[in-house]
């Protein structure tokens, strides 16, 4: 499948650099896990604005319109994709036994079985 028909080739390297920075928030902050896809969305779609008005000639306000809404939809593609690798390399380090991001394994599931007694 060419994923360039979906997302701007130049915007494709926010999905690493995105995951990477999934690893540096989880690693940095005591966030509910159901908030850092929200975080990473947003980043993507600053990430993804800067690069819009950079690139675009905007002379019109349908122009601006057209920027905006350009860097929100390959914003969140590119924050879409980044989640989906980074849910699935975390996925394939714990079925080969590597456990999760911290080596934890399975220690946040046990800790939630044990802050319910």
């Amino acid at each position: 499948m060419d994923y360039t028909i979906y997302i701007k080739p130049e915007l494709l390297i926010l999905i690493p650099a995105l995951c990477f920075f999934t690893e540096i928030v989880k690693s940095s902050f005591k966030l509910d896990h159901h908030r850092i896809p929200l975080i990473i969305g947003i980043a993507s779609i600053f990430l993804s604005s800067v690069w819009v008005l950079a690139e675009s000639d905007i002379t019109h306000y349908r122009d601006v319109l057209m920027a905006v809404f350009i860097a929100i939809v390959q914003g969140l593609l590119c924050a879409g994709a980044a989640v989906y690798f980074y849910q699935v390399y975390k996925q394939s380090r714990k079925s080969s036994g590597g456990g999760g991001s911290d080596g934890s394994g399975d220690g946040e599931a046990k800790r939630e079985m044990v802050g319910r007694d």
